[in-house]
């Protein structure tokens, strides 16, 4: 049986986990509280496709290389909500554990 490399606990760790089953319902709740990171993705892609998306045909630029405005700003919310994403499961990780789930107490 594998253990969990949060807290060392062998329940409900399937195959296509990394953590136990307590350790995931524990990182849902906490990362619930930090569910306001979506929006600066989103500003971030919004102000890109109306930038380029309705700017450059204003500047005479075809409307075809205007579109890729739309890609560009869904690139830059897919990649700034990964590493939100990421920060937050290394803050989550680097948190102390309850008492209650130290090992070997």
């Amino acid at each position: 049986m594998r253990r969990c490399p949060r807290c060392n606990g062998v329940d409900g760790l399937g195959p296509n986990r990394r953590w136990c089953a307590s350790c995931e319902r524990g990182y849902d709740e906490w990362i619930r509280q930090h569910a306001s990171d979506i929006i600066a993705p989103t500003l971030l892609a919004g102000s890109i496709v109306i930038a380029v998306g309705l700017g450059l045909p204003l500047l005479g630029v075809g409307w075809l290389v205007a579109a890729t405005g739309v890609f560009a700003g869904f690139g830059a919310m897919y990649g700034s909500f990964r590493l939100l994403r990421r920060k937050r499961r290394r803050q989550f990780l680097e948190a102390s554990l309850p008492r209650a789930y130290l090992p070997g107490e």
